[in-house]
């Protein structure tokens, strides 16, 4: 199969005339017919029904061409962004991180690296769940973790970043939100949301509130589901510091435990760049230099 056949496919099943098809795509219609043909047989079933009228999708053909036109769609973007890079880069690294985790910090240390090497680019890749696993695959030359997920994975550099600690998180017009630091007793009588994948240390602060009897509490199913509850004054979270978007939106105030998580970024081991050194220097630094801010 080829982007000839696949662009001449989509313009027959927008046009439904082969003629008319033919002429859009500059080819003859014996030329334009015979390649329709061939990718027929490659795909070992009928595409496009033909009549003396014209041409009409087969049910398997609807559903076929619906995927080749999200796959050009792919590939055009993939041509354009690899065009972009060619223009100007002659290097590239990804960094995976959440988009939370990103919008703080990362863009400054994009801008930062941009001033020391012009032509490397930062590209961030933005996984929900899959992250590390991604990582492995080698989709990501950088990805953001908790050091607990690293402890028993091999190739891998890791690179300490911060300590995050635990907040709570509140409506800004919380009467908790005036409070500098939050004690458990604090939240007797509160409804505290809980559950949507929070690490094992936060589980652990979890089940010793809920087991003292003195805080209600419900299951939610992800992080932005907790903070939409939380905005509608249904209840309060507890968060690690480094969900912390720092948009204002919310107020994040810290909570007295010993509980915290150890953020680190993760290389390949055998990746020894320049270019890769310095960014990571970079965003260290900036993390470093934001200790006043919740982390």
């Amino acid at each position: 199969m080829t982007t000839k056949q696949i662009d001449y496919c989509i313009e027959l099943a927008r046009t439904l005339n082969f003629s008319r098809a033919a002429e859009n795509m500059f080819v003859s219609q014996p030329t334009f017919s015979y390649q329709i043909r061939l990718l027929e047989e490659e795909t070992g079933f009928a595409i496009f029904e033909r009549s003396g009228k014209g041409a009409a999708l087969t049910p398997a053909g609807a559903q076929f061409v619906s995927f080749l036109a999200g796959m050009r769609q792919d590939l055009k973007r993939a041509i354009e962004q690899g065009q972009n890079f060619s223009a100007r880069y002659k290097d590239s690294i990804s960094v995976c991180m959440s988009v939370r985790q990103s919008l703080y910090l990362l863009p400054e240390a994009m801008r930062l690296f941009a001033e020391a090497m012009p032509d490397v680019q930062i590209t961030p890749v933005f996984q929900y769940g899959n992250s590390m696993e991604m990582f492995l695959r080698g989709e990501a030359d950088v990805v953001f973790a908790l050091k607990e997920q690293t402890r028993q994975i091999s190739g891998v550099q890791v690179h300490d970043l911060f300590e995050s600690r635990i907040y709570l998180i509140t409506d800004r017009d919380d009467p908790l939100a005036e409070k500098n630091l939050i004690r458990e007793e604090d939240l007797y009588g509160r409804t505290l949301m809980v559950g949507g994948g929070s690490p094992a240390a936060l589980q652990t602060v979890q089940h010793r509130l809920i087991s003292s009897g003195k805080i209600e509490y419900f299951n939610s199913n992800d992080h932005d589901t907790t903070l939409t509850n939380v905005a509608a004054g249904r209840g309060v979270c507890l968060a690690p510091g480094f969900l912390n978007d720092h948009s204002g939106q919310f107020a994040w105030i810290p909570f007295d435990c010993s509980e915290s998580f150890s953020c680190v970024l993760c290389t390949h081991r055998e990746d020894r760049r320049d270019s890769l050194r310095e960014f990571l220097s970079i965003l260290n630094g900036l993390y470093r230099d934001a200790v006043a801010f919740p982390l």
